[in-house]
C-alpha cells in the first residue's frame, strides 16, 4: 500500500504555475441539457407568459399556454416568484385588455386565483395592484358566459379568503353590492360560490391558549391512575370557575365492588380554550416565507369583523334570506325553478356563522321570514333529521338556526 502511494506520487503531474487553470467545456448543447435534466419551472413560466401575452399568436396556442402556467403556479414556490419574475402587472394587464378574447380572460382569473389561493405573501403581491375593481366587473349581467362569472368568483375568493386588507378595500370598490346581486344570478353555479364565500369570510378566527405556564403541546407525565380530565373549549374568552373541574378515577375501595370513585384532582390540567390571535412578540423571529405576515400579524387574516360590519351595511343578510325563502328561476333562460339544496346548504351555513360563532341577531323581518320557511321545510321533509339531511347539516345546527329565529 506504501510502495503504491509512493508511485502515485511520483506519477502525479507538477504542479506548474504557468499552466491554465481548467476552464468550462463550450462544445455542450443547451438544447440537449435541457433535453435531459428539463428546463426549470422559472423557464416554462416565462416561456408561457410569452405565449400568453402574444396577440399574434393563434388563441387556442395563448389559451393552452395559460394551462400551462395554471398549473405551474399551483405550486407555491412558483406562485411566490411571480413578483420576482415581475409577472403580476402582464397578467393584470392581460385580464383587463380590451382586445383579450373571453376565452383568455377566463384562462387568466383561473391563473390569478390559482396563484393567491392560500398564499398571503402572492395576496399581498397583486393587491397591491388594486385588482378588486376589474375582477367584480366580470360579476356585471353584461359578462355572457357564466362560466367567467364563476371564474370571477373562484379569483374573489381566493384574494378575499384570510385576508382582512382585501375584505376593508372591498367596499370602496362597490364590491358588497356587486357579491349581493350575485346571489340572484342566473348560473346557480356562481350563487353557490358567492354564497360559499361569505360563509368563509364570517368564521371568526381563533388561536388555541392556554393559562398555565407549561409549554404548549406538551405530553404531561399522567400518575398510574386513569386520570380524566375535562376541558372547556368555547369560542370567546374562558369563564372563570370557582374550583376545578377536573377529576381523577380511582378503583373504589369496596371490595365488592368494581366502580371507580370521582375525586377532586389535586393538580388541575392547562384549560385549553380559543382567544384572539396575538401578534408575534418581539423576540420570537419570524422567518420570510409565505406565510410570514400572518405570523407577524395575526388580525391580518381576520376577516370576520369587517364581513359583518359589511353585510349589514350593505343589507346582504336579507338578500341571503330571500335568495333561499324566495328562490329567482336560474338557468340561461330562467327554465329553473324551486330551491337549489346546495345553494341553500350554504346560504344557510353562513347565517348559522352569522348567529352561532359570530354572535350576532337576525332583524325581526328576517327572523320572521326565514323561520316560518324553516318550518315550512322540515315538515315538508318529515322532521328536522330529514332536513339536515337534505341540505348536508347537523340536526343541531338546523335546530340552533330555528331557535335564532324564534
Amino acid at each position: 500500500m506504501e510502495s503504491l502511494l509512493r508511485w502515485g506520487i511520483a506519477n502525479a503531474a507538477p504542479q506548474d504555475g504557468t499552466q491554465p487553470s481548467p476552464q468550462p467545456r463550450t462544445d455542450l448543447d443547451p438544447g440537449i441539457i435541457d433535453a435531459i435534466l428539463g428546463k426549470s419551472d422559472a423557464e416554462l413560466m416565462k416561456e408561457a407568459l410569452t405565449v400568453a401575452v402574444d396577440e399574434r399568436r393563434d388563441e387556442d396556442d395563448r389559451v393552452q399556454a395559460l394551462d400551462d402556467f395554471e398549473m405551474l403556479v399551483e405550486q407555491i414556490d412558483n406562485a411566490n416568484n411571480l413578483e420576482k419574475l415581475k409577472m403580476w402587472e402582464p397578467l393584470q394587464a392581460l385580464l383587463v385588455n380590451p382586445n383579450s378574447s373571453e376565452e383568455i380572460q377566463r384562462q387568466t382569473l383561473w391563473v390569478l386565483g390559482t396563484a393567491v389561493q392560500n398564499n398571503p405573501a402572492a395576496q399581498n403581491s397583486y393587491l397591491a395592484l388594486s385588482p378588486l375593481p376589474s375582477l367584480l366587473s366580470f360579476l356585471s349581467p353584461t359578462v355572457r358566459s357564466g362560466k367567467t362569472r364563476s371564474k370571477a368568483v373562484y379569483a374573489l375568493s381566493s384574494l378575499l379568503r384570510h385576508n382582512a386588507a382585501a375584505v376593508v378595500q372591498m367596499a370602496d370598490a362597490g364590491g358588497w353590492t356587486v357579491l349581493r346581486d350575485a346571489l340572484q344570478d342566473s348560473d346557480i353555479t356562481v350563487r353557490r360560490k358567492v354564497a360559499f364565500l361569505f360563509s368563509s369570510l364570517l368564521i371568526p378566527t381563533t388561536m388555541p391558549s392556554t393559562t398555565t405556564e407549561q409549554p404548549a403541546g406538551v405530553q404531561q407525565p399522567q400518575p398510574p391512575q386513569a386520570a380524566v380530565h375535562s376541558s372547556s373549549l368555547s369560542l370567546g374568552p374562558p369563564q372563570p370557575q370557582a374550583q376545578s373541574q377536573s377529576v381523577t378515577l380511582h378503583p373504589s375501595d369496596s371490595p365488592s365492588s368494581n366502580a371507580l370513585a370521582v375525586v377532586p384532582d389535586p393538580n388541575p390540567p392547562t384549560t385549553t380554550s380559543l382567544s384572539q390571535p396575538q401578534p408575534a412578540s418581539e423576540s420570537e423571529s419570524v422567518h420570510p416565507n409565505s406565510h410570514a405576515s400572518m405570523v407577524r400579524d395575526p388580525s391580518s387574516y381576520a376577516t370576520s369583523p369587517p364581513t359583518i360590519a359589511a353585510l349589514e351595511a350593505h343589507r346582504v343578510l336579507p338578500a341571503l334570506v330571500a335568495a333561499v325563502t324566495a328562490p329567482i328561476p336560474h338557468g340561461p333562460d330562467g327554465e329553473s325553478e324551486g330551491g337549489d339544496p346546495d345553494f341553500e346548504e350554504k346560504v344557510l351555513r353562513a347565517l348559522h356563522t352569522y348567529v352561532g360563532p359570530c354572535g350576532c341577531a337576525l332583524s325581526a323581518e328576517e327572523k320572521r321570514t326565514l323561520g316560518t320557511w324553516l318550518n315550512e321545510q322540515s315538515g315538508k321533509s318529515g322532521g328536522d333529521t330529514k332536513v339536515a339531511e337534505r341540505w348536508a347539516l347537523t340536526v343541531d345546527e338546523v335546530r340552533e338556526l330555528k331557535a335564532a329565529t324564534a
